[in-house]
C-alpha cells in the first residue's frame, strides 16, 4: 500500500511501513505508540528520524517515517498537527533535491505568495503582537532619542513595509516642542519572504507623505535605489532566490544616504538583520559575514540610536538535526497563539500558518545561499553588537508601560520580560521576539 502526501502543490510516493527494519536497525520499537499520537515530544522524535535518515541517504527510512508523520499531521487539527504538517511539506521538499527520481516527487517547492492590500496587512500584523511588539518598542526609543531635536532622518530596514510609521509620525505630531522634520530612507529591497504587499515602496512613501501632511509633520521620503535590481524590487542575479546585499552595503555611505549635520539619524532593524548571510567570506581573523560588515558601516554613520528587533531562536546551525529541534521548539508559538481565537478553518489563520511555513520549508528544505532564514537569539546578537563597538541602552519604564498596555489588548498568554537590557516578548513563558536598542559611542562621549 502507498498514501500520497499532498501540500503546496507537492506530492510523495510514500510506503506503509508494514516492517520497519533498516541498516540502523528497527524503528517499530522505537516509535511505538507514536502512530495517531498527538504528543509533541513524539512528533519531534519522528522528525528527528526522519532528518537523520535524509542525511545518512537512506531513502527507504525517510519514507517509512513520513508516512508515520502522515498520519499524525492535519493542515485543520490541532496546532501540533497543523505544525507537523508544515514540517512534513518541509521535509518532502528537503527529500525531492536529496534524491528526486527515488522520492518519486512531483511539483515545486513551494506555493506562489499571496500580495495582501494595505488593509489587509494592518490586519495580519495586528492578529497576534509578533509585529506590533517590535513595532511598539522601537517607536518609543526612538521617540526619547530624537526628543527636542528639530530634524529627524530615519533609515529603516523592516520586513513590514513601514507598517510602524504612521503611529510613529502621530506620536511625533504630538510632541510639545513641535513635530520635527522627518526624512525616511528605505532600501529598494527586501528579503523574499512573507508578508507581501500589492503596493511598491513608491507606493507606501506616498501613503505616509498624505499621512505626514494631514498631522501637519514636515516629511520626505527616499529609497535607496540598487543597480542590481529591476524596476519591480526583484534581485537580478542568478542566485535570485537568495537576497543579495553585497551591492546594497556599498551604497550605505553619509554621500549617497545625504547625511545632514542638523539631523538626529536612527537606525532601525526590524526582523531584517538575520537575512544578512553570516558566512565568513575568507579563512583569516579579518574576514567579516555581510552581517558584521553592515553593523560596521551602520556605526560609521554615527546615529544617534540603533533599534534590532527580531525573533528571538538560534536557527544558524549547519546540522539539520539540530535546526528541526530548534525551530519546531520555538515556531509552535504562533501556531498555538492562533488557537486561542480564530476557529480552525478561518481563511486569515491559515494564510498567517502559510507564512510561518513558508519559513518552515526553508530552515529545514535548504543548504547554502538559499537558506536565507538564519536567525540568532537575542543573546548572541547582543554579544555581535558589543564586539562590534556599540553600547546597550537600556530601555525607559514608559516603553516598558507603552508595551504593557499593548499586550493587555491580545490573548493572556502572551507577556514580556526583561533580560539584561533587552526586552522579551513571550508567550507561555517562552521567548519569541527581541528588542534591543544601541548607540555608537558611549555615554562618556
Amino acid at each position: 500500500m502507498k498514501t500520497e502526501v499532498r501540500g503546496n502543490g507537492t506530492s510523495i510516493s510514500l510506503q506503509n511501513p508494514s516492517h520497519f527494519n533498516t541498516p540502523h536497525g528497527s524503528i517499530t520499537g522505537a516509535l511505538r505508540g507514536c502512530l495517531g499520537s498527538l504528543d509533541g515530544a513524539c512528533t519531534e522524535k519522528l522528525l528527528l528520524h526522519c532528518a537523520s535518515a535524509l542525511e545518512s541517504n537512506d531513502v527507504t527510512l525517510a519514507q517509512q517515517v513520513m508516512w508515520v508523520l502522515n498520519n499524525v499531521a492535519s493542515s485543520v487539527g490541532d496546532p501540533n498537527q497543523r505544525l507537523t504538517s508544515w514540517f512534513l511539506r518541509a521535509l518532502i521538499s528537503r527529500a525531492s533535491r536529496v534524491c528526486p527520481t527515488t522520492m518519486n516527487f512531483n511539483g515545486g517547492s513551494t506555493s506562489l505568495r499571496r500580495r495582501m492590500t494595505v488593509t489587509e496587512l494592518a490586519g495580519y500584523v495586528d492578529l497576534i503582537p509578533w509585529h506590533r511588539f517590535g513595532f511598539c518598542v522601537s517607536n518609543s526609543a526612538i521617540l526619547k532619542a530624537v526628543q527636542g531635536s528639530p530634524k529627524v532622518h530615519i533609515l529603516d530596514f523592516s520586513i513590514a513595509h513601514c507598517m510602524h510609521l504612521p503611529t510613529l509620525i502621530d506620536a511625533l505630531a504630538k510632541r510639545a516642542e513641535g513635530p520635527p522634520s522627518l526624512r525616511i530612507t528605505v532600501p529598494s529591497c527586501r528579503p523574499p519572504v512573507p508578508p507581501l504587499l500589492n503596493a511598491s515602496t513608491e507606493d507606501v512613501g506616498h501613503r505616509l507623505a498624505n499621512f505626514a501632511k494631514f498631522r501637519d509633520v514636515p516629511f520626505e521620503f527616499h529609497v535607496i535605489d540598487d543597480p542590481c535590481l529591476s524596476s519591480s524590487g526583484e534581485i537580478l542575479s542568478k542566485e535570485s532566490s537568495a537576497f543579495q546585499f553585497e551591492s546594497l552595503l556599498s551604497l550605505l555611505t553619509a554621500t549617497e544616504l545625504e547625511l545632514r549635520e542638523d539631523e538626529a539619524l536612527v537606525i532601525n532593524c526590524q526582523n531584517w538583520l538575520h537575512y544578512l548571510s553570516d558566512e565568513r567570506e575568507g579563512s583569516t581573523a579579518r574576514d567579516s559575514s555581510l552581517r558584521d560588515a553592515f553593523l560596521d558601516i551602520i556605526k560609521g554613520l554615527n546615529p544617534r540610536i540603533i533599534v534590532v528587533v527580531d525573533e528571538d531562536s538560534d536557527l544558524s546551525a549547519s546540522s539539520l538535526t539540530s535546526r528541526i529541534t530548534t525551530c519546531f521548539n520555538y515556531l509552535w508559538i504562533p501556531f498555538d497563539a492562533l488557537e486561542t481565537f480564530l476557529p480552525k478553518d478561518s481563511n486569515q489563520r491559515l494564510e498567517y500558518e502559510s507564512d510561518i511555513g513558508h519559513k518552515i520549508e526553508n530552515i529545514i528544505s535548504f543548504e547554502g545561499f538559499q537558506r536565507i532564514e538564519r536567525l540568532e537569539s537575542g543573546a548572541k546578537l547582543s554579544q555581535r553588537m558589543k564586539s562590534s563597538g556599540f553600547f546597550s541602552v537600556p530601555f525607559c519604564e514608559e516603553t516598558v508601560a507603552e508595551v504593557k498596555s499593548l499586550l493587555d489588548e491580545h490573548a493572556s498568554g502572551w507577556g514580556m520580560k526583561r533580560e539584561d537590557n533587552m526586552l522579551v516578548l513571550t508567550w507561555k513563558g517562552h521567548n519569541s521576539v527581541f528588542a534591543t536598542a544601541w548607540a555608537s559611542t558611549g555615554l562618556e562621549d
